[in-house]
């Protein structure tokens, strides 16, 4: 017996999708309280909770509620699909893969070539975001998830290492540390620097100088990679970044110096991470599976 009907399926899905009863009572053009109602009663029947209620908040998706309205989405798809004798088509399970801003040209092309091929029969989506962006997308169910650092995840996180990012200080070959092989933090404290404008991303790099108890001059905030290196090959400061292309020449063709940080402290890892500390899907697990072997 069926106790949840399809009515009920396109009401928690369209919770899901506008984030709040409101949002999807206008969506659906019924009353805020028939879909509370079936909300409670969808809840009731499987015996968990699909969201995370807060007040003043959207309603934000539980790891459960995810798993269970992209199968929700999948079974209203298909009876669609049954009630239209002409549509043939086959629908494919989704995967969305987050990846963090500095780390997409390096990792994230060769990760969906790699999932379309070992996972033909999955639709791969991806979204290139902030630290935040990536951990709110993951705690929104918005993304599956994300290769990135493991910067601010917390306990809630289940992350697998895939491997060590040392940072490297980029510079103008004419900079004075520009002859040695390798520079340290405590070399680069005497140095005006060049950061990102990312938060957590800037936090951490003085957050190396502070175990040394240094307190460097910042230079330049930057927006991306390329401005930061740009603005190190003239002579603006030292660039630091755990992104490192192969290529010591900025955008604009001046030439560069990327040198290693040689403190084992600064090393960071790179990890996937996903919402939640408990067995992924199926689906998700699989996908784990083959980024890990891709890239460790």
């Amino acid at each position: 017996m069926l106790y949840i009907s399809l009515r009920q399926y396109e009401y928690v899905c369209a919770i899901g999708q506008h984030g709040s009863l409101s949002a999807a009572a206008q969506h659906l053009n019924v009353s805020q309280p028939a879909l509370s109602n079936a909300l409670t009663r969808v809840e009731d029947q499987l015996g968990y909770a699909l969201f995370a209620r807060k007040r003043g908040a959207a309603m934000a998706l539980t790891p459960q509620g995810r798993s269970f309205i992209e199968d929700a989405e999948a079974l209203l798809t298909n009876a669609a699909r049954l009630e239209n004798a002409s549509d043939t088509g086959s629908v494919k399970a989704r995967l969305r893969v987050g990846c963090f801003v500095d780390l997409a040209p390096f990792l994230l092309a060769r990760a969906l070539r790699r999932l379309r091929v070992e996972l033909p029969d999955v639709a791969v989506s991806y979204r290139v975001d902030s630290f935040q962006g990536l951990i709110s997308g993951l705690v929104d169910g918005q993304i599956d998830m994300a290769l990135t650092y493991g910067l601010s995840m917390d306990a809630a996180f289940t992350r697998h290492t895939l491997f060590s990012s040392t940072p490297n200080a980029v510079m103008s070959p004419d900079h004075a540390l520009a002859s040695r092989s390798n520079v340290s933090v405590r070399d680069l404290a005497a140095y005006p620097l060049i950061l990102s404008q990312e938060g957590l991303s800037a936090q951490h790099v003085l957050g190396l100088f502070r175990q040394i108890g240094q307190n460097p001059t910042i230079a330049h905030r930057a927006a991306s990679l390329e401005i930061q290196r740009s603005l190190a090959a003239h002579q603006e400061g030292i660039a630091i970044s755990y992104a490192n292309p192969p290529t010591e020449v900025s955008y604009d063709g001046m030439p560069l110096r990327s040198l290693p940080v040689s403190d084992s402290f600064a090393a960071e890892p790179v990890v996937l991470a996903r919402h939640g500390t408990g067995p992924a899907d199926p689906q998700t697990a699989a996908a784990e599976r083959v980024l890990i072997d891709l890239m460790t």
